[in-house]
């Protein structure tokens, strides 16, 4: 589904991505993972467009997308759930959702107001609340729900949980893992290496703007030597 090679990306004169490689196949959940600053921010930021490379190839459903602009990404099926949130603060969290809603390919059971409020009732409580007003993890739900209205084929998480409480991240795993059940292909940065190994199929960390380990599950878990190499402070 997403094919990423060899992709070099600078800001500026300073090179920031080395010869990156990366792929999700359709039904996948896939993480990204890495110490702050190794450029898996800036991987998102080529994959959606916002950073292109400078060179390598991106292509999504074997459609090369790493020139287009961002705008034709997100219309080509990509979703991104920025870090951050980005939520329209002075809009209610309806207007939020229905901003970007749209099923440009058709589909028969598409994502409305109705699935995303069953996905996470809390929403529907506050759903006439400006966006400012939410706590931060109803805003992380808000952005998710505003990712899947527009019907996505790849759902891209920048920092899925952090800085959230334990039970707000414990139901964003529950959302993603039902996600997966219905075959959404995933793509998600995160730190919760339990979390990530419970429902990731493969999984890439990152040092230093290079790809330096990827593997499933089972090898994620039987290398316990990974976390203190790539991932701890």
């Amino acid at each position: 589904m997403l094919s990423v090679s060899k992709i070099e990306t600078f800001y500026g004169e300073s090179q920031v991505l080395f010869g990156v490689d990366l792929e999700v196949r359709a039904g996948q959940v896939v993480s990204l993972m890495g110490r702050n600053g190794m450029g898996k921010s800036t991987t998102i930021n080529a994959i959606m467009g916002l950073k292109p490379p400078r060179t390598g190839t991106i292509e999504f459903e074997n459609r090369p997308i790493h020139r287009l602009p961002s705008h034709a990404i997100a219309r080509a099926g990509l979703a991104l759930v920025p870090e951050g949130r980005q939520i329209f603060p002075n809009l209610t969290l309806r207007e939020n959702l229905i901003a970007t809603a749209a099923n440009r390919r058709k589909r028969r059971h598409p994502w409305t107001l109705e699935r995303v409020f069953a996905m996470f009732p809390a929403l529907f409580e506050r759903r006439d609340n400006r966006g400012d007003t939410l706590s931060g993890g109803e805003q992380q739900m808000l952005a998710i729900g505003r990712a899947l209205m527009t019907n996505p084929e790849l759902l891209i998480l920048d920092e899925a949980t952090e800085g959230l409480a334990p039970l707000i991240r414990a139901e964003i795993w529950t959302c993603l893992e039902a996600l997966k059940a219905q075959r959404l292909a995933i793509l998600v940065i995160d730190k919760n290496l339990r979390a990530l190994t419970r429902i990731g199929d493969w999984h890439y960390i990152m040092e230093k703007g290079r790809i330096a380990w990827s593997g499933d599950s089972a090898a994620l878990a039987a290398t316990p030597d990974l976390r203190l190499r790539y991932l701890g402070v």
